[in-house]
């Protein structure tokens, strides 16, 4: 889904010869590409906030929604380097907690827990719960600051289950735990880039922001 926030995003269309540079705010390569891919747009540019500034520092990220924590990164970059600023949160939602890890899917073991760290605490909390009752989905949010300060905010998600045990080589964070069901008997781990791109939460709100823009 998308909205808007204080009116009408501008125009992605350029006059000939005009370009945009948007800063992005993260150092993930990966995701960079992504948006480049998705947001094609003639003229605009894309670039980390990482090759602006090698010593821009992340700010905390305390919002209690995905859309919060976006809109706190997207507005530091915003403010920090004086141009369209993009950034995107994201997160595992289980359905049997409640919702979490949610926010929190990065450090739900621990604020430096690592990937492992974290599959492992899903496990265990999910430990007495059947198969019917492991459903949660990935969930993206986007939040775009043009250079007039208007926000054009997307969001994407992507449906399926938590396994028994990780299965795969690919990917990072909760991948090797979650089973699309888009690709049954797979989990994110299993999946060509491609196939994850395809059907990933973040794909979904990158296409959804994409249309937003276009239509705006």
């Amino acid at each position: 889904m998308a909205s808007e926030h204080a009116g009408t995003a501008s125009d992605p269309v350029l006059e000939p010869g005009e370009t945009m540079t948007v800063v992005v705010a993260t150092n993930n390569r990966g995701k960079l590409t992504e948006i480049r891919a998705t947001l094609d747009f003639t003229g605009w540019r894309f670039v980390a906030a990482g090759e602006l500034d090698g010593e821009w520092p992340s700010p905390e990220e305390d919002g209690e929604t995905f859309e919060d924590n976006a809109r706190i990164k997207a507005r530091a970059a915003f403010e920090r380097f004086g141009m369209p600023a993009l950034a995107d949160d994201s997160g595992l939602e289980v359905d049997a907690l409640d919702g979490a890890p949610g926010v929190y899917s990065s450090r739900f073991a621990g604020p430096c827990a690592t990937d492992a760290e974290n599959n492992s605490r899903l496990l265990l909390a999910l430990a007495d719960v059947p198969a019917e009752q492991r459903t949660a989905r990935f969930r993206c949010t986007m939040v775009l600051i043009g250079q007039d300060g208007r926000e054009t905010v997307a969001s994407g998600s992507c449906e399926g289950s938590i396994g028994y045990a990780a299965a795969g080589e690919g990917g990072f964070g909760y991948d090797p735990l979650f089973r699309p069901d888009a690709t049954p008997g797979r989990t994110m781990a299993e999946l060509e880039v491609a196939e994850k791109n395809a059907i990933s939460h973040r794909g979904a709100a990158l296409r959804a922001l994409r249309e937003a823009l276009a239509s705006g």
